[in-house]
């Protein structure tokens, strides 16, 4: 299993930052099987910069669930599931540390679609989301927003899947210790 995850959160992972917005899609290697999305309330103001990024305002979230709200579900969705993001590292980090906030230990094999874009399908000018998505005709409906960048991930993973011809995606049991 999969877990392909996209965040929007009030700055980068170091400090007080909290997330603003979670999505999740779990796949079982052929399509989605479940999924799970949720605009979150940090708690804080949303900076203007992200504000415009994202187009999340604190109007948006003021009557959302916390983090805390969600947490549990989102161990859930993705026990046993290899973590899969477009630049994995903050995506998962920041997840981490929320659920690090409130004393969960969580531990998932990673995979990062930037790194196994740059070795399967090399050549592009860019990696980041949305380049990469325009150069291959993979849609995103809503750039910025964890829904839609994290659907236009799971396109880019399938495409990723089928471009796997040197086994680079883990098709291992989930408990295997192996990580990219």
């Amino acid at each position: 299993m999969y877990c392909i995850v996209d965040v929007e959160t009030t700055g980068g992972v170091k400090g007080p930052t909290r997330l603003t917005e979670i999505a999740i899609f779990r796949h079982d290697g052929n399509q989605v099987v479940d999924s799970f999305h949720s605009l979150l309330n940090p708690g804080c103001q949303i900076p203007p910069f992200i504000r415009h990024l994202t187009g999340i305002s604190d109007e948006m979230v003021q009557d959302a669930p916390t983090f805390a709200d969600v947490a549990r579900e989102v161990l859930s969705i993705t026990e046993d599931a290899i973590f899969v993001a477009h630049n994995v590292g903050f995506d998962f980090n920041f997840i981490q540390k929320e659920l690090n906030w409130l004393g969960y230990d969580y531990f998932r094999r990673t995979l990062c679609t930037v790194r196994t874009s740059r070795k399967l399908i090399p050549g592009h000018a860019s990696y980041s989301l949305g380049k990469l998505c325009r150069a291959l005709d993979i849609p995103v409906n809503g750039r910025h927003r964890a829904q839609g960048d994290a659907a236009a991930t799971v396109l880019l993973f399938e495409m990723l899947l089928r471009h796997d011809s040197q086994g680079l995606i883990p098709k291992l049991s989930p408990n295997s210790s192996a990580f990219m």
